[in-house]
């Protein structure tokens, strides 16, 4: 395939002042990559830092029944990648097709205030890419404006994880604040599934999201259909 993606991942391995361990959601990532790895897309891996992207340890404990997350732990060249990702600094956004932001609560500390991501992502969005996130990648879209100085997730439906997550996951008290507010805040149409924690996604013509991790297989069915027939 000639389209190209690039997926964002947090450097970021433990909550704001606490020795409480947290990075990126690791089935997040190796669900999706596996998938357009198998239909032979380049995907490219950045960070806003670059280097290691720490992961979740609860990630390889919770939902962890497909088995992909296994395989890929234990594959070295993968590994790798995790470990020398690139840095944003040094990304040409008009070279991708796509740009998936993976989850994991490091990514509320590293990608809301991050300009260069927020380059990246308009320009991909204004090339006639996809701009896509799964659970807490939407905050990487929290404060994207486009070239008309209006935020990107504005009027648009988004989802991504929910307050009432939070609550359940017992980090409400970690998190250094109420990514679903943000996303309301910045004029987003904000969903979530009737149920906590089950998959749900949202399209919003080229802006398509997941609210949790077990949503990124539909998030990723999604995007291949818009690949194809855009």
């Amino acid at each position: 395939m000639d389209k190209k993606i690039l997926i964002i991942v947090t450097n970021v391995d433990s909550y704001q002042g606490t020795e409480k361990s947290t990075g990126l959601w690791f089935g997040e990532l190796v669900q999706f990559y596996d998938v357009f790895d198998n239909l032979g897309f380049v995907q490219d891996i950045a960070s806003p830092m670059g280097g290691k992207c720490p992961i979740d340890p609860r990630s390889l404990k919770w939902f962890y029944n497909s088995g992909i997350e296994y395989q890929y732990k234990k594959n070295p060249e993968f590994m790798a990648l995790l470990n020398n990702t690139t840095p944003v600094d040094e990304i040409n956004p008009s070279e991708y097709n796509v740009i998936f932001f993976t989850g994991g609560h490091g990514t509320m500390f590293d990608f809301p205030e991050n300009e260069k991501l927020q380059e990246i992502t308009r320009t991909i969005f204004e090339n006639l890419g996809i701009v896509s996130s799964v659970c807490h990648g939407y905050c990487g879209l929290l404060n994207v404006k486009l070239s008309n100085g209006r935020y990107l997730i504005d009027g648009k439906k988004l989802t991504g994880y929910s307050w009432m997550e939070e609550i359940l996951a017992g980090v409400k008290k970690y998190v250094p604040f109420n990514v679903e507010q943000k996303a309301n805040e910045r004029g987003a149409r904000y969903k979530k599934g009737f149920l906590p924690f089950i998959p749900y996604v949202q399209q919003d013509g080229r802006l398509i999201s997941g609210q949790n991790p077990f949503s990124t297989k539909k998030l990723t069915k999604l995007i291949i259909e818009k690949l194809v027939d855009p």
